[in-house]
């Protein structure tokens, strides 16, 4: 019987594409997510929070993998309706502002944090359930809208400690590809069903370049492409000269702006569409440079198309340049932690009427990363203050300790462990990455005094002081009872500005 039982036991390990938080991983996220919102209020944006299911209805023929058979969604059926997990906060902010846009103020201006779910294949730091934060301004065509989008993405990535020049904004527009496929013979404005399919194949492609190289996605452009995995992705079927035609595209980045804005407007030359968008382009970079966000923070890069297909405008995407050196040793860069653009169609789903949208996203797990590499954040946020136990008969009075500290807004806690051994209370605090511990014994309190130990001083003198070192700065110190929340606050001053 006890191995039947054994064979039926669940096996402990999350989905593939999926990953648990803990802690610390938490409350980093807290913290950078109240940054950046902060940012995004700065600019007059105001809090929404969608429903984490929408019906597939709503979700619309947007989605973000319709290479592969599911459509890159989770989805179930109930009632005869298909239900599925938001793939992102747009297509949701669709459904919303259609539902009540007559209670919303128009432009409706909001922000937006949270899971989405997308039913892609898994990869390298990428998960099927990742943190998003959006926002967007719902009803204003003005090319005002994505400039300010452009400058709240620079101000919120350097308020959570990303350094100038270690980002880029880079900007382009959708209407000067759509140009540029309309002389190539892939779009015709007279009839926008033309060529749908090979056109958002196109532009699937060019969205995977970083991640996938020329060489993919010119495979891509043609017949299609075998991955590593040996499934086979649909190529868009162009000719050779309609593919090179489309690498010009992405290979128009001059040494300036200007030069940029010039290979872009000759190569859209003849198409109405794609010059309205070089037109906006440069529109966005004259803002840019009047408002001091010049091209170390926001530049032209033709490469940056986005791989959905309800953008209709500008579209934009922040990449991290700084480098860093991953566990085997080979250099590496974040790339991409934010994108979106101006996506006019969106809601006319729903409403029936044109509505002009814009709006950014930004992947939080991505800049968590990026933080910590660049020790912009500790890895670990600081604990909680660990009241240790070292007589049973005295557990009123530790009670007593951490609920003073809690009174002072201090994280703390007692050691609720196997008291007996006072090494592995220490330990305990070690892994919560406590930064005090607070001792008292029968000797303390008959004195009326407490010890505070600074365990972060300690782990740093054990490791790299001199004897002369650790003698002048003990990390264990004597305080009065009365003392102890005061001295309490002014070490953890201490540790968090160290």
């Amino acid at each position: 019987m006890s191995k039947l039982n054994k064979k039926l036991r669940p096996k402990a390990e999350t989905p593939k594409g999926f990953r648990d938080y803990f802690g610390h991983e938490i409350t980093q996220r807290q913290e950078m997510l109240k940054i950046i919102c902060d940012v995004y209020e700065l600019y007059g944006f105001t809090g929404l929070e969608s429903s984490a299911i929408e019906t597939v209805d709503a979700l619309g023929k947007f989605l973000p993998d319709i290479d592969r058979p599911n459509e890159g969604i989770f989805a179930f059926e109930e009632d005869n309706t298909w239900l599925a997990l938001r793939y992102d906060l747009t297509a949701p902010l669709a459904r919303v502002y259609s539902q009540y846009r007559d209670n919303l103020p128009n432009p409706y201006r909001r922000y937006s944090m949270g899971p989405v779910w997308r039913n892609e294949k898994p990869g390298l730091g990428r998960y099927r359930q990742f943190y998003q934060c959006d926002a967007d301004t719902v009803g204003s065509p003005s090319i005002m809208a994505d400039f300010e989008i452009c400058a709240m993405l620079s101000d919120a990535l350097e308020s959570i400690g990303i350094p100038r020049n270690d980002y880029t904004v880079k900007v382009n527009n959708r209407k000067i590809l759509t140009g540029i496929m309309e002389v190539s013979g892939l779009f015709d404005p007279q009839n926008l069903d033309y060529n749908l399919k090979e056109r958002g194949i196109v532009l699937r492609a060019i969205d995977k370049l970083d991640r996938l190289g020329e060489d993919s996605v010119l495979a891509l452009l043609g017949r299609g492409r075998k991955d590593l995995s040996g499934d086979f992705t649909e190529g868009a079927n162009l000719s050779e000269e309609q593919a090179s035609r489309i690498l010009s595209f992405i290979a128009a980045k001059g040494g300036t702006e200007a030069k940029t804005i010039q290979n872009l407007r000759e190569l859209v030359n003849g198409s109405n569409i794609g010059n309205e968008g070089v037109e906006e382009l440069s529109k966005i970079l004259e803002l840019s440079e009047a408002q001091g966000y010049f091209s170390d923070r926001v530049t032209v890069d033709p490469s940056v198309v986005r791989g959905l297909g309800y953008y209709t405008g500008p579209v934009f995407e922040a990449d991290l340049t700084s480098k860093f050196f991953d566990d085997a040793g080979v250099k590496q860069t974040i790339g991409s932690v934010a994108g979106g653009g101006r996506y006019d169609d969106l809601i006319k789903r729903f409403t029936g009427q044109e509505v002009p949208a814009v709006g950014i996203s930004l992947g939080v797990d991505r800049l968590l990363t990026a933080l910590n590499i660049s020790k912009e954040t500790r890895k670990d946020s600081i604990g909680p203050v660990i009241v240790t136990v070292m007589e049973r008969d005295k557990l009123d009075l530790y009670q007593k300790i951490v609920s003073e500290l809690r009174s002072a807004g201090i994280k703390s806690e007692v050691y609720m462990g196997n008291p007996k051994n006072f090494g592995n209370q220490l330990k305990y605090a070690d892994k919560r990455n406590s930064p005090i511990a607070v001792i008292v014994g029968s000797e303390e309190y008959n004195k009326g005094v407490v010890q505070l130990k600074d365990l972060v001083l300690g782990s740093k003198i054990s490791k790299d002081a001199t004897l002369e070192e650790w003698k002048s700065q003990p990390a264990q110190k004597e305080v009065k009872r009365e003392d102890l929340v005061g001295e309490v606050s002014a070490m953890l001053d201490k540790i968090k500005k160290s």
